[in-house]
């Protein structure tokens, strides 16, 4: 089982990125940080650039139709892009929603602002505005889908571009709080085939409809919490103990671990020649991707889907590697070495 057969093709989303720099450099106008980074920026002048992105939660927003959970997707939606954000160094200043919807469901609505409202709070921004579209038609009438876009300023000499990473420098990791909002169409797609245990080859649930399993279940692993509720735990945000760490100044570069898996993500960051060797036993995984790795995806595609349990990471010197660890558990997180960079093969 894997994320092609769900529907999903990565490499096809590579490709059509390439496709994206190609069309952008033909009109000459590349931003300084170019497209296909974590965010785009560009100077205004005074030692100063604006920086933006925008992204969304992907299918997660079915998970949290089916359970009737939706205030964590708020927090997705913000983490996607606030996380983005500030990899760069970036400190957010406002973030923008979007929600396309066949028929305006206003509690429901309510309650994913009201999750925005706690990603913006989190991460020390503001909700600025958005927009809400009824499209019938385009949309059923209990379906929608969600987008955000954040907005920072950097300080120019302040960005943690990787232009300084070097073999033999560590990647420290932070844990995440489980999938986050990445891999959703295959925990879907498992979800649906029948059969499914869980992490010790126990069924979890009965199964619903005569396929898949309950997401009312109640795993051995989920501490009393029901499948719906692990796999609709809000994305982590990590703006403010990234920021603590990047005014250490010893920061080379920062990765917010999504679609792509953890390498994938932090060799984005890699200057050319380098890539990050992860330590997989340095961490230990949420038993949510044991549940899916046992339902039948391979470890190769394990990496390359999601992000087990590492939600970010930043690259530094050996030499540098307590201060910034201090400064991350000054911040409430707990930081540890997942792996080193070397020259690529």
């Amino acid at each position: 089982m894997n994320y092609k057969e769900a529907g999903v093709d990565i490499d096809r989303g590579d490709s059509w990125v390439e496709t994206i720099k190609r069309l952008v450099a033909r009109r000459g106008s590349i931003p300084r940080v170019g497209i296909g980074g974590f965010s785009g920026a560009m100077s205004i002048g005074g030692g100063r650039s604006i920086v933006a992105c925008c992204d969304g939660v992907g299918t997660k927003v079915e998970i949290a139709r089916e359970t009737g959970i939706y205030r964590g997707l708020g927090q997705d939606l913000v983490a996607m892009s606030v996380n983005d954000l500030v990899t760069c160094g970036a400190t957010p200043l406002f973030f923008l929603d979007y929600i396309a919807c066949g028929a305006l469901d206003e509690s429901r609505m309510a309650s994913v602002i009201e999750g925005v409202l706690d990603g913006c709070e989190a991460s020390s921004c503001a909700l600025l505005g958005g927009e809400t579209a009824e499209m019938p038609g385009v949309y059923a009438p209990d379906r929608f889908d969600l987008a955000g876009f954040a907005v920072g300023l950097l300080e120019d000499g302040r960005a943690a571009d990787g232009r300084g990473i070097a073999p033999g420098d560590i990647i420290i990791g932070l844990p995440s709080s489980g999938i986050h909002s990445n891999g959703y169409s295959l925990v879907r797609k498992i979800l649906r085939d029948p059969g499914v245990s869980d992490c010790h080859g126990r069924q979890i649930a009965a199964p619903t409809g005569g396929s898949g399993v309950s997401l009312e279940g109640k795993p051995v692993w989920g501490g009393g919490a029901t499948l719906g509720e692990i796999l609709m735990r809000p994305t982590k945000i990590y703006a403010r103990p990234a920021l603590d760490a990047s005014s250490t100044g010893y920061v080379k570069g920062m990765a917010h671990i999504t679609g792509g898996g953890i390498e994938s993500n932090i060799n984005r960051v890699m200057p050319v020649g380098l890539r990050c060797v992860m330590d997989y036993s340095s961490w230990e995984r949420p038993k949510v991707f044991d549940f899916i790795a046992d339902s039948g995806v391979g470890e190769a595609e394990m990496r390359r889907v999601f992000n087990l349990g590492v939600g970010y990471a930043l690259v530094v010197s050996p030499s540098n590697a307590d201060t910034v660890i201090n400064a991350l558990e000054s911040a409430g997180e707990t930081p540890f070495e997942a792996g080193r960079v070397t020259e690529a093969a």
